[in-house]
């Protein structure tokens, strides 16, 4: 990462990337470097083109920064888009430039548009989660994008790509990362702002020296003076409110969040910067760190081009999980008081909503957020009033539709788990549930009367059970943060709401559940016992896109996890989750692994009826697993 940094910025920056798209929308985010004005977009279809003179109602914008413009167009007409047909697509600037037409690389062989293909029968998608830029792993998305290119034409594609949660790592950045950011903050005029109750009045006043890097946990980040009355009274008393262990170089102002997710989705910001190999002011162990972290970067910067022409051809929708925001949002009713009672720390958390509704959100579904949240977004930008981010930030952390669904066969149906918690009511300290009463309600009357589902949880509804056996130990213990002890069976209301919807009698036959956040894959069969019109579930992990469990744990957790929670088991007649039946798959057939430790992303095709006909992982690698079905069904 030695190139030297030019003066001419490329017109768009960051970009372009499919959002959502089905029959009767049309949706597309980019970043351009300079204002563009009278955009227009031409759609070809069946040897047709239409050009869509874009209006106000048609095209979000937001000034990030003096030289960086953010786009979100998003056209909602009737029919606009034929179902299985190649849809070329272009973007038009006043003088009738293209404005894609010289990023070199974006468009696949043979194609001189980028294209896609609505699908609204859902038979083939990708999924994942978790990926982090200067983890060792390599990154799925690349090689989800060479498979694109070598072996599927435009309707062979997926339908779509689902990402699960952690498309960014906002509170754990490497030291050469931060030192990007930095560059980028000022080679994109993005602004600063003043920080409330800091050790540093303004954010332009944050170090990025070789001095600063690596210590904001203990100089920049607010702490709390919470305690506990267990065997480890200590831990929680005056530690940083984000519990993160990486959280060295946690993000603390907007401007630092924009730039983090620039640089993670385009490859033009990376050649306009200088990194070097060493940094010589840094203590020796730190030293080591710098070249392992811009070796792995350097590794991440070489495949966005291909990340970026992926993104381009294949409608992709996201939900966040903790590391958008910071590990262990809103774990425990404890946290959040120790979080939002603190003007810093709630600062540093709604400066990260704000990054995930403009970069995430809003493509998901951007009708939710025309009358409640765009105003306030457009008030903020055109002001940079420090009274109006917080307005911002009070509105987006009172926003209660981050959950969407798709109207697809399955319809897909993607779910909050982070900002809809079911608080403890026995002690503050305990695991949040995922959802409250309230979400639970709203979570099953989208499934009444389907008869197939897709369902989108960051974290699996249905998890390893010696993991989640250790998470409520160290609970009882009174170390939920340090294990990031959050699962569905953590809260018991929460537990028994989700366990009763799937036994309702009028939610799906078939339900197939996407999940991340583990950092490594699996995939379950489930059946409600003693039902013989049970409904078949297919708990489907896979995690991460570009991250993994720690080589020499995972095997351990496996193996034992075996052994006491096996099928035949008795000790599963004491857990939760004791009226479900529940089948590890084999990954490519072998005898006793269940797990599989190695960057990836999702792959699951699915039969007319909704029940899944392949289950598998495409790594990092190229290398890909498949997740064999039990030989035997449960009533044989």
């Amino acid at each position: 990462m030695t190139s030297t940094a030019t003066s001419t910025l490329p017109s768009i920056i960051s970009g372009p990337i499919l959002r959502h798209c089905d029959c009767d929308n049309f949706t597309l985010w980019f970043v351009s470097s300079t204002p563009i004005h009278e955009l227009s977009v031409t759609l070809s279809q069946n040897n047709q083109s239409h050009t869509h003179a874009l209006n106000d109602g048609e095209l979000h914008y937001v000034p990030l920064g003096q030289r960086a413009h953010q786009y979100l167009i998003q056209l909602n007409k009737p029919a606009l888009l034929d179902v299985e047909s190649i849809i070329e697509y272009q973007v038009f600037n006043q003088e009738g430039k293209s404005l894609f037409q010289d990023i070199q690389g974006l468009c696949y062989p043979k194609n001189k548009h980028t294209n896609f293909v609505v699908k609204t029968e859902v038979d083939h998608l990708l999924h994942g989660s978790c990926r982090n830029a200067h983890h060792s792993s390599d990154d799925a998305l690349v090689a989800a994008d060479l498979k694109f290119a070598k072996h599927l034409t435009p309707q062979e594609r997926p339908a779509l790509l689902m990402m699960s949660g952690d498309q960014v790592y906002v509170d754990d950045i490497s030291g050469p990362m931060l030192f990007a950011i930095a560059q980028v903050i000022q080679l994109l005029g993005l602004p600063s702002e003043p920080l409330p109750n800091a050790s540093i009045t303004d954010s332009s006043q944050l170090d990025y020296s070789a001095t600063g890097l690596y210590r904001r946990a203990n100089e920049v980040l607010p702490n709390t003076q919470h305690k506990t009355k267990t065997a480890l009274w200590h831990w929680y008393t005056n530690k940083p409110i984000f519990t993160s262990l990486l959280a060295e170089n946690h993000l603390v102002s907007l401007s630092e969040v924009i730039a983090l997710y620039l640089l993670y989705w385009s490859p033009e910001l990376w050649n306009q910067i200088d990194i070097p190999k060493q940094l010589p002011d840094l203590p020796p162990a730190k030293q080591k760190l710098w070249r392992h972290q811009w070796t792995q970067l350097l590794k991440f910067k070489a495949g966005l081009p291909q990340v970026r022409r992926l993104l381009a051809h294949i409608p992709t929708y996201m939900i966040f999980d903790d590391h958008d925001v910071t590990d262990d949002w809103n774990l425990t009713a404890r946290w959040e008081q120790a979080a939002y009672e603190n003007p810093m720390a709630k600062r540093i958390i709604g400066n990260a909503l704000i990054g995930y509704a403009l970069f995430q959100g809003l493509g998901n579904a951007p009708k939710k957020f025309t009358h409640s949240i765009n105003p306030l977004l457009k008030q903020f930008f055109d002001t940079q009033s420090s009274a109006h981010q917080d307005e911002l930030i009070q509105a987006l952390l009172k926003f209660e539709d981050w959950h969407y669904s798709l109207n697809t066969s399955p319809k897909v149906v993607v779910i909050d788990s982070r900002t809809r918690r079911w608080r403890s009511e026995s002690n503050l300290g305990k695991p949040s549930g995922l959802l409250d009463w309230e979400g639970l309600m709203d979570f099953q009357a989208e499934l009444i009367d389907q008869s197939k589902v897709i369902i989108v949880s960051p974290a699996p509804m249905f998890g390893v059970k010696l993991i989640e056996t250790i998470q409520r130990t160290a609970t009882l213990l009174g170390a939920s943060l340090l294990v990031d002890a959050e699962n569905w069976m953590a809260h018991p209301g929460s537990a028994n709401g989700l366990l009763n919807i799937f036994q309702h009698r009028r939610t799906p036959q078939e339900f197939v559940i996407l999940s991340g956040d583990v950092h490594y894959s699996f995939a379950y069969d489930v059946h409600v016992r003693g039902r013989d019109s049970s409904p078949n579930i297919y708990q489907i992990c896979c995690s991460g896109i570009k991250n993994q469990f720690p080589e020499k744990l995972l095997p351990f957790f496996n193996r034992v996890n075996g052994w006491l929670f096996g099928y035949f088991s008795p000790l599963n007649w004491f857990t939760k989750r004791k009226k479900m039946l529940i089948r590890g798959r084999r990954p490519d057939g072998h005898r006793s692994d269940r797990l599989v430790n190695n960057s990836g992303i999702g792959v699951v095709r699915l039969d007319q009826k909704g029940a899944p006909t392949e289950i598998s992982v495409l790594h990092g690698d190229g290398s890909k697993t498949n997740f064999e079905p039990p030989r035997h069904s449960y009533f044989d």
